[in-house]
């Protein structure tokens, strides 16, 4: 074997040995529907059930996900801007936004998964648990109304915000007495300390508060809400949203924008799938279908020898 000849050889083991490094790599960092890496912008208003459904997703399949909790204009303008190709939000997309994604050549896979509920929280102290809508709204338009000091939110930019303005026909942000923080746990915080002051949240950090928030979350009552066509105060319980009672419920959507087979399509079918759905349920938010009970029927019922 000449000197060319061996060069040659060496050559094309080392190229050989290149690809198959390079193959390795890339098949050991590939991402499927069940492995793999992903970040996931969250709505900060429903972190809490979302933590839940991760660490259950994380446990089952070889994926780790990064949550990052956002106001709802943040999440969308990081969907917008590319940033975020993975988001969970509190309402779907408008047709604007829609059109933007299209332009793009994205279609977002929009897959809803749970309802939840604006939720307004008082002093403990405090005797009133009721409000009604029209006083908020009277309120957000300036007119003094005797059973709220101020109200609270979590973000000027939130999808809680957001919501009320939509209901109120205008903009929270800047009104007298109404202030805004950054997280729903610094609302339930300043309201636990501040009689007198209504807290708007979402309603899954008074279900499932962290560990930590439990003993401050104890000194807050939720208030019951009227409609403005109805003559009951309904409280946000489980119960009264499944059976559309409660007048501020909202349902909850996943929108992969991924374009591909990844974690984005494989954690929307976890959470539209039967363990998804159960932690839905077991933190007290509603399902977006009601899991399935299996009941064992016996035909002979043993009698007890004792």
């Amino acid at each position: 074997m000449n000197k060319v000849t061996k060069t040659i050889i060496g050559f094309l083991l080392l190229t050989l040995l290149f690809v198959f490094s390079c193959q390795t790599k890339t098949d050991k960092n590939e991402e499927t529907i069940i492995k793999g890496k992903a970040t996931i912008y969250v709505d900060e208003s429903i972190l809490p059930i979302v933590e839940d459904e991760e660490a259950v997703f994380e446990s089952q399949y070889e994926a780790k996900l990064y949550l990052v909790p956002k106001s709802e204009n943040e999440v969308l303008n990081s969907m917008l801007n590319d940033t975020a190709k993975i988001a969970i939000l509190t309402r779907t997309l408008s047709a604007d936004e829609l059109k933007s994604f299209k332009a793009k050549k994205i279609s977002p896979r929009i897959t809803p998964f749970a309802t939840d509920a604006v939720a307004f929280i008082k002093n403990k102290t405090a005797n009133d648990t009721l409000i009604a809508l029209q006083d908020v709204v009277d309120f957000v338009h300036g007119k003094s109304v005797p059973n709220i000091k101020g109200l609270v939110f979590d973000n000027a930019n939130s999808s809680t915000a957001r919501y009320i303005s939509e209901i109120a026909g205008m903009a929270v942000a800047n009104q007298k007495n109404i202030f805004s923080f950054k997280t729903n746990e610094e609302v339930i915080k300043y309201v636990a300390e501040n009689s007198g002051m209504i807290g708007v949240i979402g309603m899954n950090w008074i279900f499932q508060p962290p560990l930590d928030l439990q003993e401050v979350v104890d000194k807050v009552n939720v208030m019951g809400v009227k409609g403005k066509n109805s003559n009951e105060y309904v409280f946000p319980t489980q119960d009264n949203l499944a059976q559309g009672k409660y007048p501020l419920a909202r349902r909850l959507y996943i929108i992969n924008c991924q374009g591909y087979t990844g974690l984005g399509m494989g954690f929307a079918s976890f959470l539209g799938g039967e363990r998804g759905q159960r932690i839905i349920l077991k933190s007290g938010l509603v399902p977006e279908r009601v899991p399935s009970r299996k009941i064992i029927i016996r035909n002979k019922i043993t009698k007890d020898k004792n």
